[in-house]
This record gives structure tokens, sequence and C-alpha cells, in this order.
């Protein structure tokens, strides 16, 4: 049963990634880029990384 949430879990981790990664590269060639002071770039991941520890937490 650890193994099932284990490989579900990496399985899931790898999908948003892509998808999140995909929806970047779209997006970038469309908008202007973002200042160097903005935090607009590092908002995605370190939401996607605490939501990940949390997920993770809590099955484990």
């Amino acid at each position: 049963m650890e193994s099932l949430k284990m490989r579900a879990l990496v399985a899931i981790t790898v999908m948003v990634m892509a998808a999140s990664s995909i929806q970047n590269n779209v997006a970038a060639a469309d908008a202007p880029a973002p200042s160097p002071t903005s935090d607009a770039t590092s908002f995605v991941p370190a939401v996607f990384a605490s939501l990940t520890a949390l997920v993770f937490g809590l099955l484990f």
C-alpha cells in the first residue's frame, strides 16, 4: 500500500511539473518579461513545493 501511494505521488508530481512547464513556455512567448524586482516567476514553483511537502506529510 505504501508503495502504491508513493508511485501515485510521484506520478502526480511529474504530471503537474510537465503541465506547468508547458504553460510557462506558452505564456513567456505572449507576455512581456517581468521586471527584475518581480516575484512572478518564482511564485508558482514555491506554491507547488509547499503543497507537495504538505501532501507528503499528510500521506506519510
